[in-house]
């Protein structure tokens, strides 16, 4: 009897202790996108995250700038797939993809997407690049326009040689802002608690929208009391693929290309919507009217530099937009990418 008993006891302690610790525990998240998840293997040792989210005929698919992975598409590609079979590839170094230490030039990055295209059976897609794949849409477009249908740049037809931020007078300008415009202050431990306060408190506040909870929790790793943790990238990803990074030439691109740059510029009230800064005095006004006309100067050569190796490119500016067009201008975006791809057929 006394060891039923014992047995009794311990067995409530470990139930106890359970619940406790369940209690503790955050709830597992099951990522809503309905899209289809696979691996593709690019090279011995490093693997690929692919996403499907379904649709039919043209195949798009969707890259990103640096700092992000495909799942920041989670709600955009849902739009695209009454017109497109949607797929979005999660680059090297970032998300659930391999981290290698090396693979990080143009070159290499390129040659991924085509492993990928070639692995999956992707004919003919439309690629469509976020911020930095504009270099990966240039070289696939420069070395093999014969396997694409077309190429959409949105906000990444900058060149990483002709970069302002490489100009110390351009840097200069920003001297004349408080150090937050240009070193915004990092979130808080209240900010952090959980992924869904770190969209709500914090990236709406920095930035006026908020990505998909399934990007925030690729991007980062999660804490066991549920709150936001380390970045997954490692630290020299970024640094890698910046040095790895060369020249934009167009010139022996042969498929349609579209183009939508956001362009800076003040709205209406002297609010900077690009900068989300509103000048407090006529020093820091002038800097930003400067800003936007040194700005102006680097994008009016990223558009002839495109518009001399592709006469035929389609150009699209709009005007305020932050660097996430499809975020902000979803509906531009949209009106344009299924007018380019109609144009396909």
């Amino acid at each position: 009897m006394c060891g039923l008993r014992w047995a009794t006891a311990v067995g409530l302690l470990l139930v106890s202790i359970t619940v406790r610790l369940s209690a503790q525990q955050p709830l597992a998240w099951r990522d809503p996108s309905p899209h289809k998840i696979q691996f593709v293997t690019v090279e011995d040792n490093v693997k690929l995250e692919v996403l499907d989210w379904g649709g039919s005929a043209q195949p798009i698919v969707l890259l990103t700038g640096s700092g992000n992975t495909a799942h920041v598409y989670d709600d955009f590609a849902l739009t695209l797939v009454d017109c497109c079979h949607v797929f979005g590839i999660m680059r090297r170094g970032f998300g659930l993809s391999s981290h290698p230490e090396s693979g990080y030039t143009d070159q290499r990055l390129a040659d991924d997407v085509l492993q990928v295209l070639d692995s999956l059976h992707i004919v003919s897609p439309v690629l469509v690049g976020h911020l930095m794949a504009g270099s990966e849409l240039t070289t696939l477009g420069s070395q093999h326009s014969d396997r694409l249908a077309g190429l959409v740049y949105l906000d990444a037809a900058d060149d990483p040689v002709d970069f302002p931020w490489k100009d110390p007078d351009y840097r200069a300008l920003f001297a004349k802002f408080p150090s937050s415009v240009v070193n915004p202050v990092s979130p808080s431990e209240a900010d952090k608690k959980s992924f869904q306060a770190f969209l709500d408190y914090w990236q709406r506040r920095t930035i006026s929208f908020v990505f998909p909870v399934s990007e925030l929790r690729n991007m980062h790793d999660q804490n066991p009391d549920g709150s936001v943790g380390p970045n997954r990238t490692p630290s020299f990803v970024g640094k890698a693929i910046g040095e790895g990074s060369k020249k934009r030439d167009y010139s022996k691109i042969t498929v349609p290309m579209l183009a939508i740059f956001a362009i800076p510029q003040a709205a209406v009230g002297g609010t900077s919507e690009f900068y989300r800064f509103q000048p407090k005095n006529e020093e820091e006004r002038a800097a930003l009217e400067g800003i936007y006309a040194a700005t102006r100067t680097y994008i009016n050569r990223w558009e002839n530099t495109m518009g001399t190796g592709v006469p035929d490119a389609r150009i699209v500016e709009l005007p305020g937009a932050n660097h996430y067009v499809f975020f902000t201008n979803k509906a531009d975006v949209l009106r344009e990418l299924h007018a380019f791809v109609a144009g396909l057929h």
